[in-house]
């Protein structure tokens, strides 16, 4: 099953909130539903949100001939949530298809979505491939935070998807998730994908994960990117910075992974990036159910920034990029998607 399709002209996702208990398949046939759902994560994920917003305009413009207003609604869609690039990156890609027609429109959208799946592919063979290259033993343990799976994407995932190679490769020992606070993507999603793809895991609170990195519980440390600036520093769920300190203390490789598309040679640097603010509610409550002193506040950023020294490499569908090495982003040239 995919995270997100097109299906019989509307819009077709998972709904996240619901796992892992159970699968509920959202249809979306317009936008103000789909706003909704990307903003209280139904869907989310940097890849996903990317096939999201292409999807959405193409929804838009299936129901409207007025390209003023098809702007007007995908700048909507745009700004649903600041953070991760992915999801203007896709809206924009779709628009310039928008003189075209619907048809065009939706067809720019489809191949988005068929290069994510492809992508996914690449980007687990090329991280699994360097893994093996910095890792000395004949099995990883591997840590992680947040989902970067299947269900951040189409299929697969970014580093999980990474993970799945290596343990479909067979040398896979074992997968540590962080539980993700405070809304759980760890342990509601990461911990669920694991199960599916029958790999050994043990879960984590998220305040463990750099505590045991420093002894030795992992042989390196995977995480996506919600947005990867043009000097290499990189936005991603909150806690990875924490986990990129460890990791450098203990001398274990920290590996971020991405598509091309979460490349935003447009942002100079992680100060540059707008952090999303999520409010109190996620915080001060837990299903539903007050855990904190009536009227308290809280912040609540839904990711940080890891400065680029702190980064090993930068793996995506076309390249390693070995910054450890003093490599860059404008630097290293564009190799294949591989298949195999």
């Amino acid at each position: 099953m995919r995270t997100i399709d097109w299906v019989d002209g509307a819009i077709e996702l998972i709904d996240q909130t619901k796992l892992p208990h159970e699968i509920v398949v959202n249809r979306i046939t317009d936008l103000d539903s789909l706003i909704v759902d990307i903003q209280r994560l139904a869907v989310r994920g940097a890849p996903a949100l990317g096939v999201a917003g292409a999807l959405g305009v193409a929804l838009i413009a299936a129901g409207s001939d007025d390209e003023a207003a098809v702007r007007a609604d995908a700048q909507r869609l745009r700004d649903a949530r600041p953070t991760a690039v992915n999801l203007s990156w896709g809206v924009d890609r779709v628009l310039t298809t928008l003189d075209g027609g619907p048809a065009a429109v939706l067809q720019e959208a489809l191949d988005i979505m068929a290069e994510d799946v492809a992508a996914c592919t690449s980007m687990g063979l090329y991280g699994a491939d360097l893994v093996r290259s910095l890792v000395p033993n004949e099995t990883a343990n591997i840590m992680t935070i947040c989902n970067t799976g299947g269900l951040a994407a189409v299929e697969r995932g970014t580093a999980l998807g990474v993970i799945q190679t290596i343990h479909e490769q067979g040398w896979l020992k074992e997968v540590f998730p962080l539980e993700t606070r405070p809304l759980l993507q760890g342990a509601r999603l990461t911990a669920w994908e694991l199960t599916q793809m029958g790999a050994p895991f043990r879960l984590l609170v998220d305040s463990a994960g750099p505590f045991l990195l420093s002894r030795g519980i992992a042989d390196a440390v995977f995480i996506g990117a919600d947005r990867i600036a043009a000097n290499g520093d990189t936005a991603n769920k909150i806690g990875s910075f924490s986990l990129a300190l460890a990791a450098k203390h203990a001398g274990v490789p920290f590996i971020v992974v991405a598509p091309e598309s979460t490349i935003d040679m447009n942002t100079a640097s992680g100060a540059d990036i707008e952090i999303e603010d999520r409010g109190s509610a996620e915080v001060v409550s837990f299903a539903g159910t007050r855990t904190t002193p009536e009227g308290t506040e809280a912040v609540n950023p839904a990711f940080d920034v890891t400065p680029h020294e702190l980064i090993t490499a930068i793996v995506t569908d076309r390249r390693v990029i070995r910054t450890d090495l003093g490599e860059t982003l404008s630097g290293i040239d564009f190799g294949a998607t591989r298949t195999a």
